[in-house]
């Protein structure tokens, strides 16, 4: 400490020095309420529980356990799950028959078993509105394989084309055949086949020979069918 000199006089006249003593600095202390700090640590508190809450929220939970796809087949969805396969899945559920004359697609079109010739009119597109509908059985039941046949205005109605229309010798009659047996002939495709009845619902054949008159039929090919066809 460093003491200050200090002259002082009496009422006299007479002068005396005083050593005064330098006092030391003061210190300031800081002093926080206790309900502020109070609120301060519970502010604390909640944001350390806020962010531990959080995590545990995000950490990842147990693995779950996927079902395994299979692949997909004819009995299988696009997903690749098995579903039930459709009852009409296969040809032996079907019956195939081939639908020609006053309908709107004339083709080949495909039925439940116990389906009518109504159902296969209808198929193909309905009846043309210049078809002779009195001339067909519309009850009667199809069968597998046959053609149907819907006459036009003035047409009768031809009689019904068996499914197997071989003749004896395993010729095939040309009246009767459907596209498929045409098909099977030698050198005979589907464009051939349709042309081939075509040409019959026109005019019912009289003899092989007017095999000929179908477009695509050459003398070549008439005498390799011969053999194989009759009327």
């Amino acid at each position: 400490m460093r003491a200050a000199a200090v002259e002082y006089r009496d009422s006299y006249g007479v002068a005396t020095d005083l050593s005064v003593a330098d006092e030391p600095p003061q210190r300031v202390r800081w002093s926080v309420p206790w309900r502020l700090a109070a609120s301060a640590a519970t502010a604390v508190a909640l944001v350390v529980g806020a962010t531990l809450i959080r995590a545990s929220a995000l950490a990842p939970g147990d693995p779950v356990e996927l079902p395994t796809p299979v692949p997909a087949t004819a009995g299988s969805s696009a997903t690749g799950f098995a579903t039930p396969a459709s009852p009409l899945s296969t040809d032996a559920a079907q019956l195939v028959i081939h639908v020609v004359g006053a309908v709107a697609r004339p083709g080949v079109v495909r039925l439940r078993p116990g389906a009518r010739v109504q159902d296969a009119i209808e198929a193909a597109g309905g009846a043309a509105d210049d078809a002779n509908l009195a001339a067909v059985n519309l009850a009667r039941p199809v069968t597998d394989g046959e053609q149907l046949v819907v006459p036009g205005p003035g047409q009768a109605a031809p009689p019904s084309v068996p499914p197997s229309p071989s003749s004896a010798g395993g010729r095939l009659d040309l009246n009767t055949a459907t596209l498929a047996d045409l098909d099977a002939l030698p050198g005979i495709g589907p464009v051939l086949a349709q042309r081939i009845l075509d040409r019959r619902l026109q005019h019912r054949f009289t003899s092989v020979d007017e095999l000929g008159e179908v477009s695509g039929i050459g003398p070549t090919l008439l005498e390799r069918l011969r053999p194989t066809v009759r009327v």
